[in-house]
């Protein structure tokens, strides 16, 4: 229901308080209270005309308050700020306060004459200068029009200069000068389109035009007189400064603008001269100046470009340099020792200095690559071979108990191996120098198979699926062993000595099983027969391949002294075992017993001598006459100990070699299929697109030559799986 108002005196009464509100004067409640009855009065008043005629009477009593606050405001350029922030503080809080008054007003009837967001949308809306505004967006459009508008030339260029007075060390009125600046930021607040145009337009460009000259002209009186050191540090305290002094004068839009004008002034337009000082800096560790380089060049568009590139070529230089100077010398502890120690020393750089900022870790990983990967042209890269020797002699030494130590250097040794190229060839080595730890039972399993591991998570199942093999191998053996030993103690077969099989998968394993004409001792014979008897009941359709080169014995030796326990190589055994029936013999009766001769026999008769438990009374070199004899004042520290068969330089060189040329087959083999396997896939596909995906697809395991993988597809002609298309030369297609 619509009541009857009267106008004249409602308004009469709230014109009034709204003086007061809007000048932010003290009211009572229950003033307060009446004059919001009196508003919510005439909007439910009749004729429903009253509501306009409201906001226009508003609207002239804002404009004349407003008006009468510009005329006071002094014309000496010294208090003109101080009396505009004043005016604008009381202003801006008695218009918040009015707005409350007039809420009922905002709402049923500003609100509601607004047009949806639909209009906005589709472009019917009407200006925001022609829409109705709510009582406290009036407020601030009459302060706008009416007091900024005629005043902005002065306040801008007062708000400058005291910006200006800041930069030069003066005293400035930082507090009047923010509040001038979010007045010129609130007025147009309300607005959902561009709120901040009004102020940027109005401040914030002559601002940064400012703020652009001040700094140019800054930059170019420090480089007059200073060393790039001390530019950056000069530079570094003025971006400092700047930063401070934009959180003090402007709105929080305005910050990072304000910093960027600086930067791009003292910064980005000098940024040769910076990089130019980079190559000394990082030459001589000077790594004060490397931080302030840093913090200044990571904001400029490819700023950083120039330090990772500097930095990575020294630390390549760094490697390379260490790496040739014990180039030749066969030291897998000092080849890794080196290369990690290489890594800790930048690495802690980057981390301190750069923050671990991912373009200088990059650079780091590429100059550990073509350090790890060094090879010049008398050899091919050893950093396979040499990693693998470093793992191997660490595993070896625990087999009397693993270390915290150890486990640290085998957990640091993965960061050189995710180095390697050439992962194939060190799994190759690896293999072969695994297969030898666990045949010989020196090492610890939980750490071998916890090594393995982390080469799975570096390359992938694929890349241990043989190493995983090898373990089954062995606790299958295991239990091998045990069920032969108690089908003995069933049968009541006693033989004697004891054995213990390793049934090894051929295919698994790196292990060279040419057959050789060795006889076994008689005491051995008849276990081994035994044995076969055994696993061919267990097992039909599989034969075995005794490999007694990898194998060994232990014996229990008497002689004057005390017994000795001693674990020989199954050749050495049986040499030893031949004098139980002859006090001495020739090296000629030694190979008619045993079938040994040539390096091989040398080898073991060699190692009986050095340790003492043969003698050669002529202490000669060996030839077939040379007569040896059993030792039996011998005397060792030790009861229990062992007669390593250690492989000479020649055999440890062609055993590299057989690796390598293995490696180089298998590679064959393995391009050969990712060719086919991709053209399968592709139908039809051009030669340098072959190229690149073959590439990408083995760089896990190596990274192969063009000139292979052409070979590669020159066989798969021949043998027919795909030919180059009639019409272009330089396309293939599968042959199904």
């Amino acid at each position: 229901m619509f009541r009857h108002v009267d106008f004249a005196a409602t308004w009469g009464r709230l014109s009034e308080t709204v003086k007061k509100v809007i000048s932010a004067q003290p009211l009572e409640r229950t003033v307060w209270n009446e004059r919001f009855s009196d508003v919510y009065s005439i909007c439910i008043g009749n004729p429903e005309t009253l509501n306009e005629k409201l906001y226009e009477e508003t609207k002239n009593l804002l404009c004349g308050h407003v008006n009468e606050l510009y005329e006071n405001v002094p014309t000496a350029d010294g208090e003109l700020l101080s009396t505009y922030s004043k005016y604008w503080l009381t202003y801006s809080k008695g218009a918040t306060y009015l707005d409350l008054l007039y809420h009922h007003f905002n709402t049923q009837y500003v609100k509601k004459s607004h047009p949806y967001q639909a209009d906005f949308e589709y472009g019917f809306a009407l200006d925001h200068k022609e829409q109705m505004l709510e009582i406290g967006e009036l407020a601030l459009e009459c302060w706008k029009n009416v007091m900024i508008e005629p005043l902005k030339e002065r306040l801008v260029q007062h708000a400058l200069n005291e910006i200006s007075n800041d930069r030069k060390g003066m005293t400035s009125r930082s507090h009047e000068v923010n509040t001038t600046v979010i007045s010129f930021v609130t007025v147009e607040q309300y607005k959902k389109k561009s709120p901040l145009q009004f102020y940027e337009t109005l401040f914030e460009e002559p601002f940064l035009q400012q703020t652009g000259d001040f700094y140019r002209a800054k930059a170019n009186d420090l480089l007059v007189d200073s060393t790039c050191s001390d530019y950056m540090k000069q530079v570094l305290l003025l971006l400092t400064e700047e930063e401070m002094r934009s959180r003090k004068f402007l709105h929080q839009s305005s910050y990072k603008k304000a910093t960027l004008e600086c930067q791009q002034r003292v910064i980005f337009d000098h940024v040769q001269f910076l990089q130019a000082g980079c190559r000394l800096m990082i030459r001589h560790d000077r790594r004060e100046d490397l931080l302030h380089m840093y913090m200044l060049l990571k904001s400029a568009p490819d700023g950083l470009d120039n330090m990772v590139t500097e930095l990575e070529a020294h630390i390549k230089e760094v490697g390379l340099d260490q790496i040739k100077a014990m180039h030749g010398a066969n030291n897998p502890m000092q080849f890794v020792e080196t290369i990690l120690d290489i890594h800790r020393k930048f690495y802690e750089l980057i981390h301190k200095l750069f923050r671990d900022d991912k373009h200088f870790v990059a650079a780091l990983d590429r100059a550990c690559t073509a350090i790890v990967n060094f090879s010049d042209a008398k050899q091919p890269c050893r950093a396979p071979e040499l990693v693998c020797k470093y793992c191997d002699t660490i595993l070896r030494k625990c087999s009397k108990g693993p270390t915290e130590e150890a486990d640290d250097k085998l957990k640091n040794s993965i960061r050189v191996f995710r180095y390697i190229d050439d992962k194939d060839v060190f799994q190759k080595f690896y293999s072969r120098a695994l297969a030898k730890r666990l045949i010989h039972s020196t090492c610890v399993m939980d750490m071998e198979e916890q090594m393995i591991n982390r080469f799975k998570d570096v390359c992938g199942y694929d890349f241990t699926s043989k190493l995983h093999c090898m373990f089954t191998d062995i606790r299958l053996s295991a239990e091998h062993t045990k069920k032969f030993h108690d089908s003995l103690v069933q049968s009541g077969d006693q033989i004697s000595p004891t054995l213990n099989a390793n049934i090894l998968q051929a295919g698994a394993w790196p292990l060279n099983s040419t057959q050789s004409n060795f006889i076994p001792p008689e005491a051995l014979i008849k276990c081994i027969k035994r044995f076969e008897e055994f696993y061919s009941a267990q097992y039909n359709g599989r034969n075995l391949t005794w490999l007694q080169h990898l194998s060994q014995g232990e014996v229990k030796m008497y002689t004057a002294t005390k017994p000795y326990f001693i674990t020989l190589s199954t050749y050495q055994l049986a040499v030893v075992l031949l004098f139980n029936d002859a006090v001495e013999m020739t090296l000629s009766d030694i190979t008619t017993s045993t079938n040994l001769e040539g390096v091989e026999l040398e080898r073991c008769v060699q190692s009986l001598i050095e340790s003492g438990i043969i003698l050669n009374k002529e202490k000669q070199k060996l030839s077939p006459d040379t007569v040896l004899s059993f030792n039996e004042s011998f005397t060792n520290k030790r009861t229990r100990f062992k007669i390593s068969l250690a492989p000479t330089q020649r055999e440890q060189v062609a055993e590299a070699q057989q690796t390598r040329s293995s490696v180089d087959e298998d590679r064959k083999l393995y391009l050969q299929a990712a060719i086919v396997r991709v053209i399968k896939a592709r139908k039809v596909l051009n030669h340098n697109a072959l190229i690149e995906v073959v590439i990408t697809q083995s760089r896990l395991h190596f990274t192969p030559s063009i000139s292979a993988i052409k070979r590669s597809i020159e066989s798969l002609i021949e043998k027919g799986y795909i030919e180059r298309s009639a019409d272009t030369p330089d396309q293939y297609r599968y042959l199904a």
